[in-house]
């Protein structure tokens, strides 16, 4: 159905555009995604802008929801601030994070800048300078900006506004029309990009999005055509078609950083301009945005521990998203054919940056769960989709995840993804069912194997009462140490290291071959050595090894395999 035009840029446009937006990149989607040669070959471009302009999207649904029921329109304002909101907060990956920004600095000018006020819509006039402090802001939230990519594309755009005339329809035609002739010249800017015959990515997305601007305002259809921009051979590359220079691309690329970690990050400005500058050393593609106390934060580095640590000291990161990006993916100006699926992959559920890095490193793609604060079925789908793989292992790690990630599985297995669910009750379960995990056995032969390695794991837990209760141990008062074996209360104390031992000794009573501790930042000093000791002196055969977990709930994880 053809959209009816409109002149002004008010709250209904803003939905349109969204909305014809989200449509255009779903369309897009496998086109990007083969196109993906910058700054990684992982494949997942389109992805991460559709996935990021689908929380912006359903952020403004959820602010016309009461105007669906009688209530009056929402004001632009709250519209454009919802739109920018969504998209910060569900950005993903280089390209999605960047577009997130983008659309932030579109809506401080369609805001007023901040100023108080009702405005009810915006001229030509408005949105002309919209562009231009997008693509402005989207340039100073990149650590080093490199030319040929999504920034080029959003500054041409932004210059072609700059000299339009007339309503937001013709400026936005304009935009578009400079987006597109900027991206055909993004393969003579990047040498990655000429050598695999495709245009950037990210910018491709973008024309996307701004091609759905214009048809917000004007009604038309638009259809991007390669061709109408380019005299030489520079249009994207066909999905199923790999061109033998970027085979060979691929196989000469370097290692590069070996992780994409993502957070959300709560922080005031002077501590992110300190974040900015420890994490661009540790790494590269390093893309921070957002402002007013919430940011979102994109690094790719080797170190991902210290990536998260590094937020952890700047301000409370959370949503830490950590992905390997496998052997297979071509870094920093490499190649390689589009992304296809890899055959398998473990998705778990973690409870600190410790040991999210711990399994990233393992290979398995991770979901943060912080206290107080357990992950949706919708994140624990966007992870299972992030691992771009035909067969799943998902790990909760949690009793009470279970709901969640069953509903999560079946959600994805409706893509055609291959999930088994390994119904892991902690971390250390989880890890146990990791060591055994090998990609290249039968999938059901390796659930089996990663199920009964879990399975002959004891898990326990020391963690401090938050409230008077009554447990299978008696009553605890608030403050009172409480030692939790395979989720029932077996031990109440008042010191953590005391009741850790008093823990650790009734598991080891039924045996046991190897000992993992996972100890939390408010684990006190000294607890592991103790416990090492004291296995060390009464259970000579079996062996004991530490991880740091980071920020996790319980001061103390213990496993007994």
């Amino acid at each position: 159905m053809a959209q009816v035009p409109q002149t002004f840029f008010d709250a209904l446009a803003v939905r349109t555009w969204c909305g014809l937006s989200l449509g255009a990149l779903g369309r897009a989607r496998e086109e990007i995604d083969a196109i993906n040669v910058y700054p990684v070959a992982d494949g997942d471009t389109g992805t991460n802008l559709y996935l990021t302009l689908e929380s912006a999207t359903g952020a403004v649904e959820a602010v016309f929801a009461g105007y669906e029921l009688g209530e009056e329109i929402p004001t632009l304002a709250d519209t454009v601030r919802a739109m920018a909101h969504g998209a910060l907060i569900g950005a993903r990956g280089n390209s999605g994070t960047i577009l997130a920004q983008l659309l932030r600095g579109m809506a401080h000018v369609l805001t007023g800048g901040g100023a108080p006020g009702e405005t009810t819509h915006i001229d030509g006039d408005r949105l002309r300078l919209a562009l231009r402090h997008a693509a402005d802001s989207a340039r100073r939230a990149v650590a080093h900006p490199v030319e040929g990519t999504v920034l080029s594309v959003a500054a041409a755009a932004a210059d072609a506004a700059d000299t339009a005339e007339g309503d937001c329809g013709a400026i936005a035609r304009a935009a578009y029309e400079g987006a597109c002739k900027a991206l055909a010249a993004t393969p003579g800017q990047l040498a990655a990009l000429e050598r695999a015959g495709v245009v950037d990515a990210g910018g491709r997305g973008l024309v996307a999005v701004l091609g759905a601007l214009v048809e917000a305002f004007t009604g038309e259809a638009v259809v991007f055509d390669p061709h109408a921009y380019v005299t030489a051979p520079a249009a994207p590359a066909p999905v199923d078609a790999v061109s033998d220079a970027r085979a060979a691309a691929c196989a000469e690329a370097a290692a590069g950083p070996a992780f994409e970690v993502i957070y959300l990050l709560e922080a005031g400005d002077g501590a992110v301009d300190r974040l900015r500058a420890r994490l661009d050393a540790l790494g590269d593609s390093l893309v921070v945005v957002g402002g007013d106390g919430l940011w979102n934060v994109h690094v790719h580095v080797d170190d991902a521990g210290a990536a998260v640590e590094a937020g952890v000291e700047a301000g409370r990161p959370y949503r830490i998203r950590i992905t390997h990006f496998g052997a297979g993916d071509a870094h920093a100006g490499g190649e390689r054919p589009p992304r296809e699926r890899v055959q398998r992959a473990v998705v778990a559920v973690v409870p600190g940056e410790g040991l999210a890095a711990l399994y990233a490193e393992a290979g398995a793609t991770t979901v943060l769960a912080r206290p107080g604060e357990p992950p949706a079925s919708g994140e624990l789908v966007d992870a299972v989709r992030r691992a771009h793989a035909r067969e799943v292992v998902l790990l909760p790690n949690d009793a009470d995840l279970r709901h969640t990630a069953a509903a999560a599985a079946e959600q994805v297995r409706a893509d055609g993804i291959r999930v088994a669910l390994i119904p892991t009750r902690s971390a250390v379960q989880g890890i146990a069912a990791l060591a055994v995990h090998l990609p290249d056995r039968r999938f059901d032969e390796d659930v089996v194997q990663m199920t009964s390695a879990a399975g002959a794991t004891r898990y326990a837990e020391v963690v401090v009462a938050e409230r008077q209760s009554w447990t299978m141990a008696g009553i605890c008062q608030a403050g009172d140490v409480l030692g939790l074996i395979d989720g029932d209360v077996a031990v109440i104390g008042s010191d953590v290291t005391a009741t850790a031992e008093t823990v650790l000794d009734r598991m080891l009573q039924a045996g046991g071959e190897l000992v993992t501790l996972v100890l939390g930042d408010e684990a006190p000093a000294g607890v592991a050595e103790r416990l090492e000791a004291r296995v060390r002196e009464a259970y000579l055969a079996v062996d004991t090894v530490v991880y740091a977990g980071g920020r996790q709930e319980a001061p103390l994880l213990i496993g007994v395999e």
